[in-house]
């Protein structure tokens, strides 16, 4: 399914993914509640105190074991490390397409932000100051969105015309307000806002 017509499916399982700052973990969370299932974020997985990586293997096994479940919200894309265990379980993938402009505002603003405040991410990392104006992606998620959003792109749209993932019912939302169309159509939604995020 492209766009943000009324679901068609029953939703159990759904992998959201897109570039950084497009607002993945928002609508994770939004649409977790609204189908009644658990909500993870793979950067909570991976990202161990001190920024460290969890090895390859072991990261692995902590997402089989959280796909096996029979409801969930993954956000998050790791295409070369876990992409295949989650949509191996997956019934749709929602895609945060949003325009280059509106991830840049909304990932500046967000990172400045968390700075600022001291806030705590995931196992104790915080965002630091000096990563926000490095220009090497592996350092500021910033550089990261600027650099990765036409590749990210790319690799979705080559991801959904790939027949060997036909099973899975694909949404492509491209704006802010296709997101939130797209939240209250599904079943048992209730009203509210996922404007903004990650």
């Amino acid at each position: 399914m492209l766009g943000s017509a009324p679901v068609s499916v029953s939703m159990r399982r759904v992998s959201v993914v897109g570039t950084s700052g497009a607002g993945k973990s928002t609508l994770g969370k939004a649409l977790a509640v609204r189908i009644g299932g658990d909500f993870l974020e793979l950067d909570s997985v991976y990202h161990q105190p001190g920024w460290v990586p969890l090895p390859r293997e072991e990261f692995r096994r902590r997402v089989s074991a959280a796909v096996a479940g029979e409801r969930w919200v993954i956000d998050g894309n790791y295409t070369s490390n876990v992409k295949d265990l989650v949509w191996a379980r997956a019934d749709t993938v929602v895609w945060l397409d949003l325009p280059k402009r509106t991830v840049m505002r909304r990932i500046i603003w967000r990172s400045f932000q968390r700075a600022a405040r001291r806030v705590e991410l995931w196992n104790g990392n915080r965002e630091r100051w000096r990563n926000l104006f490095s220009v090497d992606k592996e350092e500021s998620v910033i550089a990261w969105a600027w650099q990765t959003h036409a590749a990210t792109r790319a690799k979705l749209e080559a991801a959904m015309a790939d027949p060997a993932n036909a099973k899975l019912h694909f949404v492509r939302l491209r704006s802010p307000a296709e997101v939130e169309r797209f939240l209250s159509s599904v079943p048992g939604s209730v009203p509210g806002s996922v404007s903004g995020g990650d």
